[in-house]
Formats: C-alpha cells, sequence, structure tokens
C-alpha cells in the first residue's frame, strides 16, 4: 500500500477476506487510473472524505484479469462502495453529486 493524495487514501491491492475484516468505517472506491469518470469524480470524492476523518479511504485499481471488483458486483468505474465493520452498508456508481455522497458517508460516520 502507499499513500496517495491524504493519508488515509491507499491504493491496495487487498482479497476479498481482507476487506471484510476491515473495522469500523471504510469507502472502497474502484476505479482505473486510465478512467475519465474516475478522473472526473476525484476532485469530489476527496471533498467529500475531507470532512469525514474518521471514515478510511481505499481505492482499488480494478480492470481485466482482477478479480475483487467482480466479488462486489463492480460494473461501472468509479464505484464507492461503503462498508461499517465489513458489511456493505450502500453504493455509489459515478458519483456526481456531494449531496448523496455526503449523505452516505454520514451514514457510515454516525454508525462509527
Amino acid at each position: 500500500m502507499c499513500p496517495i493524495n491524504s493519508p488515509d487514501s491507499v491504493i491496495a491491492q487487498l482479497t476479498r477476506a481482507d476487506i471484510d475484516k476491515l473495522p469500523g468505517s471504510v469507502v472502497i472506491e474502484f476505479g482505473a487510473g486510465w478512467c475519465g469518470y474516475c478522473k472526473a469524480a476525484r476532485p469530489l470524492i476527496l471533498a467529500a472524505l475531507a470532512d469525514y476523518p474518521r471514515v478510511r479511504h481505499v481505492m482499488i485499481e480494478d480492470g481485466k484479469g482482477r478479480r475483487l471488483g467482480r466479488t462486489f458486483a463492480v460494473k461501472l468505474w468509479p464505484t464507492l462502495i461503503f462498508l461499517q465493520d465489513g458489511q456493505e452498508l450502500g453504493r455509489l456508481v459515478r458519483p456526481d453529486n456531494m449531496a448523496e455522497l455526503s449523505k452516505l458517508l454520514a451514514m457510515l460516520q454516525d454508525g462509527d
């Protein structure tokens, strides 16, 4: 894992078992570095996460031959999956709305 953009953002190579064991509030972001939608959504995602410091942000590089995204039925990028103690509470595909993102992040932080 190597930090990017903020102390809580990481690019990770995790397994589904690793993710299922993550404690607390976590947002898993599936995407690809070359993806235009991912690049466009990045500032919005980072701005929203800045207001929720207790929520961990994990970036997963998805794509051909990478199975983790398939275990979460990810079909479009970016897909954000909101987890509390390894359990999915919500997801957002191609986020473009701060209100939607903040609502899901607040739900996670409230459950912490």
